[in-house]
Protein backbone atom coordinates (compact mmCIF):
# COMPACT_ATOMS: atom_id res chain seq x y z
CA UNK A 1 0.00 0.00 0.00
CA UNK A 2 1.31 3.64 -0.84
CA UNK A 3 3.21 5.23 2.33
CA UNK A 4 -0.06 8.11 2.47
CA UNK A 5 -2.37 4.96 3.34
CA UNK A 6 -0.17 4.18 6.07
CA UNK A 7 -2.25 6.05 9.09
CA UNK A 8 -5.54 4.66 6.97
CA UNK A 9 -7.31 1.81 8.05
CA UNK A 10 -9.83 -0.49 6.44
CA UNK A 11 -13.70 -0.29 7.97
CA UNK A 12 -15.52 -1.86 5.30
CA UNK A 13 -15.39 -3.62 2.01
CA UNK A 14 -17.85 -4.64 -0.53
CA UNK A 15 -18.27 -5.34 -3.78
CA UNK A 16 -21.43 -2.76 -4.15
CA UNK A 17 -20.67 0.55 -5.20
CA UNK A 18 -23.73 2.35 -4.04
CA UNK A 19 -22.96 0.27 -0.72
CA UNK A 20 -19.57 1.70 -0.66
CA UNK A 21 -20.89 5.52 -1.55
CA UNK A 22 -23.52 5.12 1.28
CA UNK A 23 -21.29 4.13 3.91
CA UNK A 24 -18.15 6.79 3.27
CA UNK A 25 -21.69 9.40 3.00
CA UNK A 26 -22.63 8.34 6.60
CA UNK A 27 -19.57 8.50 8.29
CA UNK A 28 -18.51 12.05 6.84
CA UNK A 29 -22.03 13.18 8.30
CA UNK A 30 -20.61 12.22 11.30
CA UNK A 31 -17.13 14.59 10.17
CA UNK A 32 -14.97 11.34 9.58
CA UNK A 33 -13.21 12.05 6.23
CA UNK A 34 -13.33 8.76 4.19
CA UNK A 35 -12.04 7.07 1.18
CA UNK A 36 -12.90 4.42 -1.22
CA UNK A 37 -10.36 2.48 -2.23
CA UNK A 38 -11.54 0.67 -5.74
CA UNK A 39 -9.74 -2.52 -6.16
CA UNK A 40 -12.08 -4.04 -8.92
CA UNK A 41 -10.23 -5.23 -11.66
CA UNK A 42 -10.24 -2.84 -14.64
CA UNK A 43 -10.48 -5.93 -17.53
CA UNK A 44 -13.30 -8.11 -15.49
CA UNK A 45 -15.52 -5.10 -14.42
CA UNK A 46 -17.15 -7.51 -12.06
CA UNK A 47 -14.36 -8.93 -10.06
CA UNK A 48 -12.83 -7.10 -6.74
CA UNK A 49 -13.88 -5.26 -3.84
CA UNK A 50 -14.35 -1.80 -3.42
CA UNK A 51 -13.15 -0.78 0.54
CA UNK A 52 -13.29 2.15 2.81
CA UNK A 53 -10.58 3.21 4.98
CA UNK A 54 -10.53 5.99 7.41
CA UNK A 55 -7.71 7.49 9.53
CA UNK A 56 -6.61 5.58 12.75
CA UNK A 57 -7.73 7.76 15.51
CA UNK A 58 -11.19 7.74 13.66
CA UNK A 59 -11.19 3.89 13.21
CA UNK A 60 -13.07 2.46 16.38
CA UNK A 61 -15.79 5.23 15.87
CA UNK A 62 -16.16 4.95 12.16
CA UNK A 63 -16.78 0.95 13.15
CA UNK A 64 -19.51 1.52 15.60
CA UNK A 65 -21.27 4.15 13.30
CA UNK A 66 -21.35 1.34 10.48
CA UNK A 67 -22.74 -1.22 13.10
CA UNK A 68 -24.96 0.94 14.44
CA UNK A 69 -26.37 3.39 11.84
CA UNK A 70 -26.19 1.48 8.50
CA UNK A 71 -28.30 -1.66 7.50
CA UNK A 72 -28.36 -3.48 4.07
CA UNK A 73 -30.78 -5.81 5.03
Amino acid sequence: MDKLMDNWQKVYSTSDMLRAEIVKSTLETHKIPAIILNKRDSSYNDFGMREIYVSQENHDTALTIIENEISFK
